[in-house]
């Protein structure tokens, strides 16, 4: 049962990542961001009603609180990563985000693993790979959206650090903070770059079903840690840019090449093996 929710963990992630994708190439991004995360938000609080744990205080949920700040810049630089660039090569980088908290991890005393090493090596090949393409004067330049992808993991990353911190006491309450924070850094600054708030009438349900898809997978992948090793549990869920890959190939018919198909595979093979670390 573990598996099977982990792994609709990652569908739910990997469709929610295509649709932000494919949203923020229509409209701003931030506006993308402060609607689906608003609606996510909804199904959150509603989780927690329904959990009905106590509240734990607000010095424990400062750290959640900052992990809604760098999640944010993370979607953000994601998002438009998929709207600029090949979602082939964007997703499988983005997917880097669990070596951070092993760096945080090393720098406080406690050295990754072997397979976790192991994984690092995998992850950065599989980058060096992607983020690089053919340039017109026949030398070679660095992927449209592929820099952003590393931001995006470095948020994704820092995000895991401030959530496992703040959720000592109640990992439902961190992670309705967490989005709590979110939201309302990506309205304020939607209103002051004055970016619409009010999206065109057909992309609502193109953002409810980001919002709806991201909270139904933080729902899932979090009952599986209740019912699975977690580590099972992390491994089948950075799964998740497979799914947007795939949408992309359905979709919107996007070809790589065959180094990048392997770079890709190879970045999403080094998170699993990290994530099992």
């Amino acid at each position: 049962m573990a598996a099977l929710l982990a792994l609709g963990g990652a569908l739910c992630w990997g469709v929610g990542d295509f649709l932000g994708g494919l949203a923020a190439r229509r409209i701003a991004v931030l506006t993308v961001i402060a609607v689906s995360q608003s609606i996510g938000l909804a199904g959150l609080a509603t989780w927690v009603w329904l959990a009905d744990e106590p509240f734990p205080g607000v010095s424990e949920l400062l750290p959640a609180a900052g992990a809604g700040v760098v999640v944010v810049l993370g979607l953000v630089a994601l998002y438009r990563g998929l709207a600029i660039g090949a979602m082939g090569i964007v997703a499988p980088i983005s997917a880097a985000g669990p070596v951070v908290p092993l760096a945080v991890d090393a720098v406080q005393g406690t050295s990754p693993e072997a397979l976790q090493w192991f994984g690092i090596g995998l992850i950065l090949v599989g980058i060096a790979t992607l983020s690089h393409e053919p340039s017109p004067s026949g030398g070679s330049q660095v992927a449209t959206g592929a820099g952003l992808a590393i931001v995006a993991a470095l948020g994704f990353g820092l995000f895991f650090v401030g959530i496992d911190a703040g959720s000592d006491e109640s990992a439902t309450w961190a992670v309705l903070v967490a989005r709590a924070v979110g939201v309302s850094l990506a309205v304020g600054a939607a209103a002051v770059t004055s970016k619409a708030l009010r999206p065109e009438r057909s992309l609502v349900p193109m953002l409810a079903a980001i919002g709806l898809v991201d909270t139904g997978a933080n729902l899932l992948v979090a009952t599986a840690t209740t019912q699975g090793a977690t580590g099972i549990v992390a491994v089948l869920s950075s799964l998740y840019p497979v799914v947007t890959v795939v949408l992309a190939w359905l979709v919107l018919g996007e070809r790589l090449n065959a180094a990048k198909r392997i770079g890709g595979a190879i970045a999403v093979a080094g998170a699993a093996f990290v994530a099992a670390g």
